[in-house]
């Protein structure tokens, strides 16, 4: 079946008692057992909830794994995957990533015994050179966040697979209905669901993906003894989102790129920073790996950081506001916002500059949000 067909069915099956075409939410935390050891494939629901499994089943489905996992936050999945990982073990992770990643990496893991290094997301190839007796995984995002970096996934797997190591790609950005990273070679595809697999601004959530048998027992293992599992009701609303999600990100797209386009020559824009631009670097990569290129937009104000407070406050659709991938669109400021955890020569070594942007743009009519911008300029 095609995607939006699985989007809609797959792991979704009417209601057995009822006949209800949509999962219904198991408001319950235990299971009534028939007798001991012996119940109907649910005891207690932080192992294990008949919604939260509807979500895990779909989600493997669009990304084409044999496992999912649902966690209550992109966070909470992102740590399940390092504790993959055990004390000595060395990670190397894009210099480019969600500073809450990054907070993740040195403020949590790194207390536990991980080590890290951070390649240069420019060039590639100097992934190889970190590459450790005791390196275990490679930590990619792309589109990277917030510069909207293209990372070839392909490449990247063939390294991992040459040194035996595990390759994650946190897939939320593009979501699986534009790359799929485990098609492309990947071990591991993470997500924070908050974002365009629920679309509504409305739940945290966080899911893992993968076909390795081994890897998921551990993840399923974790799972259940840290407990970090999204309840029923935040289930059910990613799972609505989720039936919806081609359509969203067909619109998501389209606004986008129109977007860019304007932005791109606007006088008071210094640089812009969208894939699907064919004068952004990774266009090339972007075009063999992804079949689009998402919703997100950065770019740089001319002006220091009075200019853009300016800009921003002066803003009426785009809400000043953290996350992304919502229906609304949003403007964010990554230096003290998303990647505020970064120091400020850390993120000036990373070319995230005062005076940048990001745009999660919206499902509102794109005449309307190109009026926006150009009343706030």
């Amino acid at each position: 079946m095609k995607f939006e067909t699985r989007a809609i069915h797959d792991g979704q099956k009417p209601d057995p008692a009822t006949g209800a075409v949509i999962v219904p939410v198991y408001q319950t935390s235990t299971y009534q057992q028939e007798a001991v050891g012996k119940h109907k494939g649910y005891e207690y629901s932080r192992t294990g909830n008949p919604t939260r499994k509807a979500l895990e089943d779909s989600l493997a489905s669009l990304e084409e794994a044999q496992y999912g996992l649902a966690f209550s936050s992109g966070v909470a999945a992102t740590h399940a995957i390092f504790n993959l990982l055990k004390n000595g073990d060395h990670i190397i992770c894009g210099d480019e990533v969600y500073g809450g990643t990054y907070r993740l990496i040195e403020k949590v893991m790194k207390k536990w015994g991980l080590e890290a290094d951070y390649f240069d997301v420019d060039d590639i190839s100097s992934l190889s050179k970190l590459i450790k007796p005791n390196t275990k995984m490679i930590w990619l995002e792309t589109p990277t966040n917030p510069l909207l970096k293209i990372i070839d996934i392909s490449y990247a797997a063939r390294i991992a697979k040459k040194h035996k190591l595990i390759l994650a790609v946190d897939n939320t950005f593009a979501s699986p209905y534009f790359q799929k990273p485990l098609e492309l070679g990947a071990a591991i595809v993470v997500h924070s669901t908050t974002k365009y697999l629920a679309g509504h601004s409305d739940v945290i959530g966080g899911a893992v993906l993968t076909s390795d048998n081994k890897m998921y027992d551990s993840l399923k293992f974790y799972q259940n003894a840290a407990g970090a599992v999204p309840g029923p009701w935040d289930s059910w609303l990613v799972l609505r989102g989720i039936k919806t999600l081609a359509v969203r990100m067909k619109a998501h797209e389209q606004n986008a790129l129109y977007l860019a386009g304007y932005l791109e020559k606007h006088l008071r824009v210094e640089k812009i920073y969208y894939p699907g631009l064919k004068s952004n670097k990774g266009y090339g990569i972007a075009r063999k790996q992804m079949s689009g290129y998402g919703g997100m937009i950065s770019f740089e104000l001319k002006g220091g950081f009075r200019q853009v407070n300016k800009f921003i406050s002066k803003l009426k659709l785009f809400s000043l506001a953290e996350s992304l991938g919502g229906v609304e669109s949003l403007v964010c400021y990554p230096p003290k916002m998303t990647h505020g955890s970064f120091s400020q020569t850390e993120r000036e070594q990373r070319g995230i500059k005062d005076n940048l942007l990001r745009l999660s743009v919206g499902l509102e009519n794109k005449e309307d949000l190109k009026r926006d911008l150009e009343q706030a300029f």
